[in-house]
């Protein structure tokens, strides 16, 4: 458990929208669009979290003692386990058929993003006091938990000095080892992979023209397309999507230099048949949202991960993160890398049982990555 620091306090506020943005970004920084006031915020104003969402904004601030704002986490209150992606679900049916109420818990993540990324927002020096807030949060509130989901690499080993159980997963990230250019990044992959790519990339582009828009080239006819495409995938992935049509519009609006827009159209009339967009961060393309009207073969390989490549490549970006799951991205020259969230469990039993789980669960993981290390798209040194 991590000690507080009296000479400093901590609040709850009303929701990452009632908070001074240049305060919060401060804190945030600029690397990162998700954290961002601009993004948090327009998830809370166009109701894709808030009341009736199971998603209440609390996020949690570090003030000295003249209020001055030195660090802060994106926190909410839930009272489900939906839009995570790092599924809790057992521990919550353990934790009710003992006689325990799993819900509500409390979460630091940004939601519906599986994006590592900061959730300790400020200096390092401030983490201690932060994360002690956390577990008072938990523990005043009668919380059966706290979760940090995603967290950046280099925060994981704040949480474990201060005892938090630590979990591992994986995602796939493409990365620029120098290739130059698409074609570059062909050349170190396998022959056969390499003709692999090329096949999909032609049958796509036969069927579709794609276009890249940014900024104010992303007009409202766009976002029309975009809520259709991302009602579709919506509906076959989570049964309704989390996202409301207003965050789109809110999104082209406040952070328009930050998205990157791909659009499909059919080359027999020109209809737009489906998007994907993108976030733009200083380092990363980040692809977030994907849908298509019409079923083109191996459209969804081109728009999500070989034009994202290309984009990246061309605007000296140094990799793609293409979201959670997905082993069909190795082949496509995605590489594993590990994730990692952190849980604060209060309860030595049940802690104690998770604590157990997660090791298992951690020993497979890592015999996984050995293999998918084994299996990389690219020619053999």
């Amino acid at each position: 458990m991590a000690e507080a620091d009296p000479a400093i306090l901590a609040r709850v506020a009303s929701g990452v929208a009632s908070i001074d943005a240049a305060c919060w970004d401060v804190l945030a920084g600029s690397d990162d669009p998700f954290v961002s006031h601009a993004f948090l915020s327009l998830l809370e104003e166009s109701g894709s979290v808030g009341p009736g969402t199971g998603w209440q904004s609390a996020p949690l601030l570090v003030e000295d003692a003249r209020g001055t704002l030195l660090a802060a986490a994106p926190a909410y209150v839930k009272s489900h386990s939906q839009g995570e992606y790092v599924f809790d679900h057992s521990w919550a049916d353990a934790w009710t058929r003992a006689g325990g109420a799993y819900y509500p818990k409390l979460q630091v993540a940004v939601p519906f993003t599986p994006v590592p990324g900061p959730r300790l927002l400020g200096r390092a020096e401030q983490a201690p006091a932060l994360i002690a807030a956390l577990e008072a949060m938990v523990q005043q509130n009668d919380f059966s938990s706290a979760h940090v989901t995603f967290v950046a690499p280099d925060q994981v080993a704040m949480f474990e000095s201060a005892g938090w159980l630590i979990r591992r997963d994986s995602q796939f990230h493409w990365f620029d080892r120098g290739y130059g250019d698409f074609d570059g990044f062909l050349g170190a992959l396998a022959s056969r992979k390499r003709k692999d790519i090329r096949k999909e990339r032609a049958a796509a582009n036969a069927a579709v023209q794609i276009e890249a828009l940014t900024g104010d080239a992303i007009r409202p006819h766009h976002w029309d397309l975009m809520w259709a495409c991302y009602q579709d995938t919506g509906a076959r992935k989570w049964g309704q999507p989390y996202l409301t049509r207003a965050a789109f519009d809110l999104m082209g609006e406040r952070m328009g230099d930050r998205l990157l827009l791909f659009v499909a159209h059919d080359r027999n009339g020109g209809r737009p048949v489906a998007s994907a967009l993108n976030l733009i961060g200083s380092q990363a393309l980040y692809g977030r949202y994907w849908g298509c009207l019409v079923e083109v073969p191996h459209l969804h390989f081109e728009l999500c991960y070989y034009r994202a490549i290309e984009w990246a490549l061309d605007h000296g970006l140094s990799r793609v993160e293409a979201g959670a799951q997905g082993g069909h991205k190795l082949a496509r020259g995605y590489e594993p890398v590990p994730t990692w969230s952190a849980h604060y469990i209060p309860h030595p039993g049940f802690r104690a049982a998770v604590s157990d789980f997660l090791e298992r669960e951690r020993a497979a993981a890592e015999q996984e990555a050995g293999w998918l290390a084994g299996h990389l798209p690219f020619k053999q040194a």
